[in-house]
């Protein structure tokens, strides 16, 4: 399988319409991820072998990441097209094609940074597709009734794992210096699996998890076009 992943996310841009709220995922947030909330729930070598997909992958942000460490490789779509080679569809429509462009292979892990308005319904389609899931939203996503009766309470997630420091995000880009008021957590799914007991992403990934490449891969306009940057083995 051969993921469509590039160097550099930001070589060549398309602003989407306001309404699909676009606002990219810092990297070490989806490194936290893979770092420390799933190896809490026991799949840090599930990763290693699994295939990996974003159904709102955007100019790639997350999707880059998780490519560092799923070993199955992976594949990114977005509903629109921002010009990064990523498959184009609406995760949300039955029609859409599920599984890996090349060979059919379903997704063991779907993993996103979902638009906030129709979150609930990427994670009803998604928990019909692949037997893990993790998306990233805001502590206040756990609350309000219309979500508890049409999710979560006939599908609690398996994790709630709240980010100690915040998550800065800025709409249609992401700004490696920014601040925020707003906070975040993965909510995680695993199929056959009872809820856990929350679980707090520690302080110091920010600086932990960030590399040097970042304001290179994630922030900046290099003057190359997209680059196939993966492959598995």
């Amino acid at each position: 399988m051969i993921p469509s992943g590039h160097t550099a996310v930001m070589a060549s841009r398309r602003e989407p319409p306001d309404s699909l709220e676009f606002f990219p995922t810092p990297p070490w947030a989806t490194r936290a991820l893979c770092e420390h909330v799933f190896p809490h729930l026991g799949l840090q070598q599930d990763i290693e072998f699994s295939a990996c997909w974003d159904p709102a992958c955007g100019e790639g942000h997350m999707f880059e990441v998780l490519l560092e460490y799923f070993g199955g490789g992976g594949w990114g779509s977005d509903i629109f097209d921002y010009g990064r080679g990523y498959r184009v569809e609406d995760f949300l429509d039955e029609r859409t094609v599920i599984g890996s462009p090349a060979d059919g292979m379903a997704p063991e892990f779907i993993i996103s940074n979902p638009p906030f308005r129709p979150a609930a319904d990427f994670v009803r389609r998604a928990l019909s597709l692949a037997p893990v899931v993790a998306m990233l939203l805001r502590t206040a996503w756990i609350e309000g009734v219309q979500r508890y009766e049409t999710l979560f309470r006939d599908q609690p997630p398996t994790l709630f794992a709240p980010f100690v420091e915040r998550v800065p995000m800025t709409k249609g880009r992401w700004d490696p210096d920014a601040s925020t008021a707003t906070s975040y957590a993965w909510f995680v799914w695993v199929r056959g699996t009872a809820p856990r007991a929350p679980f707090w992403i520690p302080p110091g990934c920010r600086k932990a998890l960030t590399r040097p490449d970042d304001r290179r891969r994630f922030a900046m306009q290099p003057d190359v076009g997209p680059l196939l940057a993966h492959a598995a083995e």
